[in-house]
């Protein structure tokens, strides 16, 4: 084998040949035309012109407007009341004859009246205004994933199904693409399976239209680990590496609500890892409100990179993770949110740091306590890190002796070997750096709801409580 592929001429050779007998070039042509392509790229010249120098495709896009921008750089994410109540209006108005299940009637006549400032917002209706304000802003909405039509845990129905479909001959609806005339799309995508496929596909979408939000939704957030390729590989580096830049979101439903290891994380330590020169932007927001700028944050804002977003699971119907209307008609996304009640700054000495859902059960325990000395505050946005804003938390309480990092997952999971040194970096001396959070551990959960139980117990007790040590001090 190895004889005849020597004694082979090759393609090239067999091709000059063949134009040659053809009279489409002269017999020593060919190796002329070689030895001119090496010349060329020994003295650093331009080896190849292009067959097509003047064209242009009008599937083209103009990336420059995105490029050498900053996480900083403000976007007024805010709509006014009249549009607001509007787009909840459009969203809630269905056609005549459309049968519904009752209990997702009762979803659709809660938003109703959530648009009406009846009922505080929930998850899904915060979703919905931001969705139905971008596509009647113009910029098209993309979403798929595996049950993003009616949401994994049923808070979003996207798509409304006729219960009685003699009566109705279109058999679905779906209100978001009937906001307004001339509207730009919204596209929603049950996909299959296959994360990698399908995530993939959205990436390469994402990197061709950067006036699209471009959304991939994983059923639950470890489903992830099918695509981690993708993630490491594209979505992490693929503009360092290649100078392709991305505005792709990823929905990854994340929190400990005692499910066991595969229905628990979406790794939010991988992510972290993955970040460094302003590559992507790790979000978990805690409130509707904060959902709502922080969607409408991702296609104002002339800044496109990717946009990871642990989502919740247990917030989606919690009844302290609500915001009220007027809080999308003014303000924008919070990198950091400070305590919500009205504590006295000089009693306060201990300040507990955390982000997503944990913020509900450590006000739930400190309000049971009974305890006016400690701080609570949220880390909405974990990269890039908001060192003013949070640096402007720390200050507010002239006497804070400790600052702890209180987490869902273990130890040497989720944000805390993150974050810790960012915290370090805003503490005064005398200060000191705790952790509060499981112990480490090889699985992301326990397997059994009663050991997930006496674990929250014990993580809520060292919040709160004497800590076994001190990690850093000042």
């Amino acid at each position: 084998m190895y004889k005849k592929i020597a004694a082979h001429p090759g393609t090239r050779k067999l091709y000059a040949d063949r134009l040659a007998s053809q009279g489409a070039i002269a017999e020593d042509d060919g190796d002329a035309m070689v030895k001119a392509f090496r010349a060329a790229m020994d003295d650093g010249e331009r080896a190849v012109e292009p067959v097509l120098s003047n064209y242009k495709s009008k599937f083209a896009v103009d990336w420059s407007q995105f490029l050498n921008r900053k996480w900083t750089d403000s976007a007024d994410t805010a709509l006014p009341m009249t549009e607001l109540k509007r787009l909840a209006e459009r969203i809630t108005t269905l056609p005549e004859g459309l049968k519904l299940h009752p209990l997702v009637d009762k979803v659709v006549s809660d938003r109703a009246k959530m648009g009406r400032g009846e009922l505080t917002l929930d998850w899904g209706m915060g979703e919905h205004l931001a969705f139905a304000s971008l596509v009647a802003n113009g910029y098209p909405v993309r979403l798929s994933g595996e049950d993003c039509g009616r949401g994994t845990f049923s808070h979003r129905h996207a798509v409304l199904h006729d219960q009685a479909r003699e009566r109705w001959d279109a058999g679905t609806y779906i209100p978001l693409q009937n906001v307004s005339e001339g509207q730009a799309p919204f596209v929603v995508i049950d996909s299959i399976l296959s994360e990698e496929a399908v995530l993939g596909f959205e990436y390469g979408y994402s990197t061709a239209d950067p006036n699209t939000l471009v959304i991939w939704e994983a059923q639950f957030g470890d489903f992830a680990n099918g695509a981690q390729v993708l993630i490491d590989q594209f979505i992490s580096a693929g503009e360092v590496k290649w100078g392709r830049a991305s505005g792709l979101t990823l929905f990854l439903p994340h929190g400990y609500e005692g499910q066991g290891p595969e229905h628990s994380s979406a790794r939010l330590e991988r992510y972290l890892q993955l970040c460094a020169e302003t590559n992507m932007q790790v979000c978990q927001p805690t409130t509707p409100a904060q959902m709502f700028h922080l969607l409408r944050r991702q296609m104002l804002r002339q800044f496109r990179k990717p946009l990871i977003v642990m989502t919740p699971k247990s917030l989606l119907r919690h009844p302290e993770a609500r915001s009220e209307l007027t809080e999308l008609s003014q303000g924008h996304f919070n990198t950091v949110l400070a305590e919500r009640e009205a504590l006295d700054a000089a009693k306060v000495k201990r300040m507990v740091v955390c982000t997503g859902r944990v913020y509900f059960d450590l006000l739930a325990e400190r309000r049971q306590r009974e305890l006016g000395d400690v701080a609570i505050v949220r880390l909405e946005q974990l990269y890039p890190f908001p060192h003013k804003a949070f640096a402007a938390e720390v200050k507010r309480y002239p006497n804070l002796r400790d600052i702890v990092w209180c987490q869902d997952e273990p130890q040497n999971q989720g944000a805390w070997f993150f974050v810790q040194h960012h915290i370090h970096e805003n503490m005064s001396e005398g200060q000191r750096l705790g952790y509060a959070g499981r112990p480490a551990s090889a699985s992301t959960a326990v397997g059994y709801y009663a050991k997930h139980a006496e674990q929250q117990k014990e993580m809520l007790a060292a919040a709160f409580g004497k800590l076994k040590g001190f990690i850093l001090s000042k």
